[in-house]
């Protein structure tokens, strides 16, 4: 009895096995797959065909990239400024950062809102100037099809519409738009690395003008609405110190023009006769009040619009996309050779397990 049978004899349990017995079965593999090489070369060829079918009739598609820093509202340098507006009683807003912050702005920027209000920007395409989402009509050959049913026939998407005016139709029609531009394969919005406060938009289109368009477009309308919400409380404090420093201006100048008036009806007047100078007296005092309530104003006024200032541009742009665009169309020679080796090697895997299955059960 050889010392190999002794140690099975003295240990049947044992799975391991010895590197000459692994020699011997993959030795036995291989002998056994050429005798199936015309399986596995069919198998191949296969592959190879759909690999070359593959990249014949994959559309190239765009990538559009755009990066953009997120200004934040900086509390500490505006204190000085804030305590002196809060003494002429002009609230300068909050920090109100938090709901634009990181994930927050990228949830955002994918929200249908933003989405909607992007598609129906205008673009010049061809000399004409339509929304992006009959563009993207245009690029998808949807009126084609649409010539068919007279419900879409007459469907149309014109730049700046009012959304409220949009019927029925239109907003489902803009649901499906929404609904594919957002997909994980055509919009992507991230960090650009870690702990950086840069975002990065991608835009992925089979055409190339639609991903730059709509990436800047997207950028443009998420920068708007940002300004537009952030700033809320301080545009409303601008306008309205606006419109009361307008309103003493014109009170100012009626009485100035008053006090003119006033003097032309006393010059050389019988100093006896004080009652008929009152009045512009009366009117001088107006103009002193009126100047000094003007200045106050004025001030708050300016104090405003540097809060205002303050607050924008939120949004600064880095890097936009410019053409040519990135460009993915895979090629012809890499989807044979993947197509043949992924095809060759799930079928040699198959065969090899078949092998071993057909032999525990017999």
């Amino acid at each position: 009895m050889t010392e190999q049978n002794m140690n099975t004899m003295s240990n049947p349990n044992s799975d391991e096995i010895s590197l000459k017995e692994l020699i011997q079965k993959i030795k036995e593999w291989v002998a056994y797959l050429k005798t199936k090489w015309k399986i596995i070369f069919l198998a191949g060829v296969f592959g190879a065909s759909i690999g070359l079918v593959y990249s014949i009739f994959k559309k190239t598609t765009y990538k559009a990239v755009l990066t953009f820093a997120l200004e934040e509202d900086k509390a500490s340098s505006g204190e000085g400024l804030g305590g002196l507006a809060s003494t002429f009683g002009i609230d300068l807003g909050g920090k109100g950062g938090g709901a634009f912050a990181g994930p927050n702005l990228m949830e955002l920027m994918k929200s249908r809102l933003l989405v909607e209000k992007t598609l129906l920007n205008p673009i010049i395409v061809n000399g004409d100037t339509i929304s992006l989402a009959e563009y993207y009509i245009q690029i998808n050959k949807l009126r084609e099809s649409w010539n068919d049913k007279p419900t879409l026939k007459n469907i149309q998407f014109l730049p700046n519409t009012d959304r409220s005016n949009f019927t029925l139709l239109q907003d489902s029609i803009l649901q499906i738009f929404f609904t594919n531009l957002t997909d994980l394969n055509y919009l992507i919005i991230s960090e650009k690395e870690k702990n950086v406060s840069i975002t990065k938009i991608e835009v992925v289109s089979k055409s190339e003008k639609f991903a730059k368009l709509f990436c800047e477009n997207l950028a443009n309308e998420t920068s708007q609405f940002y300004i537009e919400t952030k700033s809320k409380k301080s545009r409303l404090n601008v306008e309205i110190l606006q419109k009361q420093v307008d309103s003493i201006r014109i009170k100012l100048n009626i009485a100035i023009s008053g006090v003119a008036s006033a003097n032309d009806n006393v010059f050389n007047l019988n100093p006896s006769l004080n009652i008929k100078n009152s009045i512009g007296k009366k009117m001088q005092v107006d103009v002193q009040a009126n100047t000094t309530i003007l200045i106050q104003l004025v001030t708050q006024l300016e104090l405003a619009k540097v809060a205002l200032r303050k607050e924008t541009p939120l949004i600064q742009i880095i890097d936009r996309p410019i053409f040519p665009l990135e460009k993915d169309k895979p090629s012809k020679l890499k989807s044979i050779i993947l197509g043949g080796f992924s095809a060759g090697f799930f079928t040699v895997l198959y065969l090899l397990f078949s092998s071993l299955y057909k032999k525990i059960i017999a």
